[in-house]
């Protein structure tokens, strides 16, 4: 079993990192592999409405300038999936809703490819609009057909500098509690569709 982790920030090991690296602590106990994709540096645009990959059903998006294809191969490869965003001005970044987008038009072009994976939203937050974040990428999940754990609290963490998450106790429990519940969740779907 494997998740594939995507980082939307702008900082390479950031506050966004550290969180999903607790999660990722969690899954790799139980035995899954986990992989860390940093976005940042990375130039991408949104969804152009080709539709060429409903067309082409090859499941690949038409723009083929950037990272965004390697990426789809890795989450349709994957059982599961983080996506994780800093919450800038209360949702994620342009980086992370352009892997959406793309992401999920080229899925759903292509026989719904994440249906009955699991995916989790994991977000980083100075102070509010974290929720709002959270929510837009559980949208993504949800509509992708996907399957959510969920865990004791919002996947959220809150510090503005580098470093600064990992003072806040109750955030990295709350990633803990979901890489215990992704895991869980991973091992009794594998079970049941060995």
């Amino acid at each position: 079993m494997k998740v594939i982790a995507f980082n939307g920030s702008a900082r390479r090991d950031g506050n966004t990192a550290r969180l999903v690296r607790h999660v990722f602590a969690e899954l790799e106990k139980e035995g899954i592999e986990t992989e860390l994709v940093q976005m940042a540096g990375e130039r991408l645009r949104g969804c152009i409405a080709c539709y060429q990959c409903w067309q082409r059903k090859d499941g690949r998006c038409a723009v083929d300038d950037d990272k965004v294809n390697e990426w789809i191969e890795k989450m349709s490869a994957a059982d599961g999936m983080l996506l994780a965003s800093p919450t800038y001005f209360a949702d994620i970044t342009s980086e992370m809703k352009a892997l959406v987008d793309r992401a999920g038009m080229t899925a759903r072009a292509n026989g719904e490819m994440f249906q009955r994976k699991v995916g989790a939203a994991v977000i980083a937050v100075r102070r509010g609009g974290a929720i709002h974040a959270f929510d837009s990428l559980n949208h993504f999940f949800l509509i992708s057909q996907m399957i959510v754990p969920g865990s004791n609290y919002w996947n959220l963490g809150v510090g503005r500098d580098i470093g600064e998450v990992d003072q806040d106790e109750e955030g990295l429990a709350t990633m803990q509690v979901l890489g215990a519940n992704m895991a869980w969740l991973l091992k009794k779907l594998c079970a049941q569709n060995p």
